[in-house]
């Protein structure tokens, strides 16, 4: 009578030649992922560009007044003002960078541009010329710090009139804070509206 031998798989008593490894490698890459390389990257930058690993902030008398790359709300006449933000609870909020999802057929979106332009046309009564996209639309982001050439030199007969300058003043500001396209070639020209509106500030009344 033949006997067959049944065998089971059995298991290794000791799992550590499995687990110390997958520990060993697990506390390796913390401590070079999660450690070194953030310490490595941020002396690089701190020491290559200070400015930009510090959040590009502007400072006036000592004061820190804003960022390069975060807009702001400018509602006075005298200023220059951004473009539009769909941030909430408050407009350029970098906590909460966001667009409005509108689509551009929605009818929010429609009655909001217009109630824009009817603000800048109010605020200049005898500017007739077309109003830029950008200064009645959102951008994606929400934090855009810039406005085209086109809006700022819309806005320049308002702000110039407010001030008491000559136009060809404001006009001559706007030029020496246009930024041309990145490498020459990527891009449109821009203005940054905290810098130019802090020039302004500095311009003295004929």
């Amino acid at each position: 009578m033949n006997h067959s031998l049944q065998t089971t798989p059995t298991e290794p008593d000791d799992k550590s030649p499995v687990l110390r490894p997958a520990i060993v490698l697990f506390l390796v890459l913390s401590l070079v992922t999660g450690l070194l390389y953030p310490l490595l990257v941020t002396g690089v930058a701190q020491a290559v560009f200070p400015h930009q690993a510090n959040g590009s902030l502007v400072q006036r008398d000592g004061q820190t007044v804003g960022s390069e790359l975060i807009g702001q709300p400018f509602s006075l006449p005298g200023h220059f003002w951004s473009r539009p933000s769909a941030t909430g609870p408050m407009a350029y909020n970098a906590a909460a960078s966001g667009g409005s999802n509108l689509g551009p057929s929605h009818p929010a979106l429609a009655e909001a541009v217009q109630a824009r332009i009817v603000a800048l046309r109010a605020a200049d009564p005898g500017n007739n010329a077309p109003v830029p996209v950008d200064l009645v639309t959102a951008s994606a982001s929400g934090l855009d710090p810039h406005i085209s050439l086109a809006a700022a030199r819309y806005q320049v007969t308002r702000v110039a009139r407010v001030r008491g300058l000559p136009t060809e003043q404001v006009n001559a500001l706007v030029d020496q804070h246009t930024e041309g396209a990145w490498l020459g070639f990527m891009g449109e020209a821009r203005v940054n509206v905290l810098a130019l509106n802090l020039a302004l500030d500095a311009q003295a009344k004929p």
